[in-house]
């Protein structure tokens, strides 16, 4: 996976006031972090753009990402496997895919997510505006104690989607969850 900026296996950062500018794929990424905060960013990238996700979080605990205005082609922010304690608030996304949690469930084993808040969020353009997907496979993956709160959105395709179903391209698709 390429990034711009990558953090991994680390603890006590701080982001602040930083511009990514049409990153090949993914702009930030957070892994095996703990304590990240993330302040008064701007991401942008061409709504076109395929897989420019504007932060994605996984395996991760006690992250914040507050005060940024993300434009993509993808994921504003997407939240994957083992993510705890997330605190999202006053995010503008669009274009994009929206908030995604997911997707999940891809892997028999996978840690859940859990303890996410997404707050104060503005959704322009975009296709989604917050969104929990995983697959339809057997997994010991989970989602619990999410809250979306106080987000308002303008020209949004599927304001808030729970898809149990998801299989990007309709390719070998799991039909079934035992």
């Amino acid at each position: 996976m390429m990034q711009t900026i990558s953090f991994v296996e680390s603890s006590r950062v701080k982001v602040k006031g930083l511009l990514s500018l049409n990153s090949q794929m993914f702009h930030i990424v957070i892994n095996r972090c703990r304590d990240v905060k993330i302040n008064d960013i701007r991401i942008v990238a061409d709504g076109k753009s395929p897989n420019t996700d504007g932060i994605h979080v996984q395996l991760s605990t006690d992250v914040e990402i507050r005060n940024a205005s993300i434009k993509t082609g993808d994921d504003c922010i997407s939240i994957g496997p083992g993510t705890k304690n997330l605190w999202v608030e006053r995010v503008t996304c669009g274009p994009g895919h929206g908030i995604s949690i997911g997707s999940l469930g891809k892997d028999r084993e996978e840690e859940g997510v859990q303890n996410v808040t997404v707050k104060k969020t503005v959704f322009v353009g975009t296709d989604n505006g917050l969104r929990i997907k995983s697959w339809a496979n057997p997994s010991s993956g989970f989602v619990q104690r999410v809250r979306f709160l106080e987000s308002l959105m303008s020209n949004v395709k599927f304001p808030l989607i729970i898809d149990q179903h998801y299989c990007p391209h309709n390719i070998n698709c799991p039909t079934q969850v035992p």
